[in-house]
């Protein structure tokens, strides 16, 4: 599986649970992020037989047609498909998938398809974020155990990584805007193609990427994040709100969490809204912690990083994410539709998660396969008590050029044992998302959780 692993010397792989090398980089190997590395610690160059192109900067101006709030046109309106990656002929590119992705086509021979494109690097962030990703590189520390980070704000923290748990760290701290409100939802289609919508309403608050954020203000507040989210659809479930506070250092203090009961109109404190704890409406078919591919407290698992790896993932999906294709194209049997889908190869990198003995997860194992060029988790491979896998998670990137921020349009986890998967993101027959929103940390209260029910 690891064939192709880009195997560093200088990568020490390290369990979350041993003692931790210090984190922090010399001036020398800093000063190869903007040179030979990108200023996230991506290389630069591209690889051998030129099907990975040299990073140049990513998207830095959108498209001539783009209008500000609207959906994003596809940047590469031209670009057509090299080869599709079929039941057929998948072994014969095996070194440039994950296991799971190989029992995608396994699961479902005469449907499931890749369509592969020329490779666009498309990634890219403000320059205050790269600024400050160079400082964390330097400063940058795990707290105790890797259950948190100090001495960073606003990049990456761990741009060049000596451990599994740095890695995973850079993919829940990566730059996704400010302020965010988002529209949308998510849908479990039966094995027959039937589906529900359940509408969603989310309030995303980034103190980690404010752009006035410090170091010193961080670890005295302890919070990376403030999100809420509302219920919007259907009505036996409208009205339910979900309120988080994700903290930096969680030795210090563990995630808060609250919600607002309809049917209770109480607003109670819910300290299980983490782990393996079922996702919310998701009909059984994610944790908790699947959300955005990995959230929350990484302690239950020990964290080994593989490498870096060349591999297929789902990139610049464009057609996806579009406001012409509606639900009921995208939804099909099984897995979303392959003519909407877009894949290239890309560096990720490898990180392998094995669950403590003395911890409980319905996930025994998890295989993340992180983009270089934006930490975002592009694939999960995951693995049940059996040491069998159980699902696979996809992340269907583009990049919101007017941020700009790589992040997924469509995250979808395929549960390899019921043929059911669950689509998070739907968001085509909406209003796009809202970088610009005005949220403080008064939108982010109980209270304001109250008041957000009862409306």
């Amino acid at each position: 599986m690891f064939k192709k692993l880009i195997l560093i010397s200088s990568v020490i792989s390290l369990s979350l649970g041993s003692s931790m090398v210090n984190a922090k980089v010399s001036d020398a190997e800093a000063n190869k992020l903007g040179a030979e590395l990108t200023p996230l610690g991506a290389i630069k160059a591209g690889n051998a037989d030129g099907s990975i192109p040299a990073w140049t900067g990513g998207i830095t101006t959108p498209p001539a047609s783009y209008k500000l709030g609207g959906f994003h046109p596809d940047p590469y309106p031209e670009d057509k498909i090299l080869f599709e990656i079929t039941a057929d002929n998948y072994k014969q590119y095996a070194e440039f998938l994950s296991d799971g992705q190989q029992k995608m086509f396994e699961t479902y021979p005469t449907t499931f398809r890749m369509p592969v494109y020329e490779s666009r690097r498309s990634a890219s962030s403000p320059q205050f974020v790269y600024d400050e990703t160079k400082k964390n590189a330097l400063m940058a520390e795990l707290i105790q155990g890797g259950n948190g980070v100090k001495n960073a704000a606003i990049g990456i923290p761990f741009p060049i990584p000596q451990s599994g748990v740095e890695a995973i760290w850079n993919h829940i701290l990566r730059y996704r805007g400010q302020t965010v409100h988002r529209f949308g939802g998510q849908a479990a289609p039966t094995a027959s193609g039937d589906f529900n919508m359940i509408g969603f309403d989310d309030l995303l608050l980034q103190k980690y990427s404010a752009k006035d954020a410090t170091r010193e203000k961080l670890l005295e507040e302890n919070v990376i994040s403030k999100f809420m989210q509302e219920v919007t659809s259907p009505a036996r479930l409208a009205g339910t709100v979900l309120l988080v506070h994700e903290t930096m250092d969680q030795v210090k203090e563990p995630r808060k969490a609250w919600t607002y009961n309809t049917g209770q109109r109480k607003v109670l404190a819910a300290p299980n809204i983490a782990y393996d704890a079922p996702g919310t409406a998701a009909d059984g078919l994610r944790t908790t912690d699947d959300f955005d591919m990995f959230n929350g407290a990484p302690d239950r698992y020990n964290w080994e990083l593989k490498g870096r790896k060349e591999m297929y993932v789902a990139y610049n999906n464009y057609k996806l994410h579009s406001d012409n294709a509606k639900y009921t194209d995208i939804l099909k049997p099984g897995h979303v539709n392959p003519d909407l889908t877009r894949f290239e190869k890309h560096r990720v990198w490898v990180v392998e998660a094995n669950l403590k003995p003395e911890y409980r997860h319905v996930y025994q194992k998890r295989v993340f396969y992180i983009d270089e060029d934006s930490w975002q988790v592009q694939v999960s491979d995951i693995y049940d008590n059996r040491n069998e896998l159980y699902r696979v998670a996809v992340a269907h990137g583009v990049n919101y050029y007017e941020v700009p921020t790589q992040w997924s349009t469509l995250d979808v986890i395929y549960d390899l044992n019921s043929r059911r998967y669950l689509a998070l993101g739907l968001d085509n027959e909406e209003r796009m998302y809202e970088f610009d929103k005005a949220l403080d940390d008064g939108d982010f209260t109980p209270q304001a959780l109250r008041r957000k029910g009862k409306r």
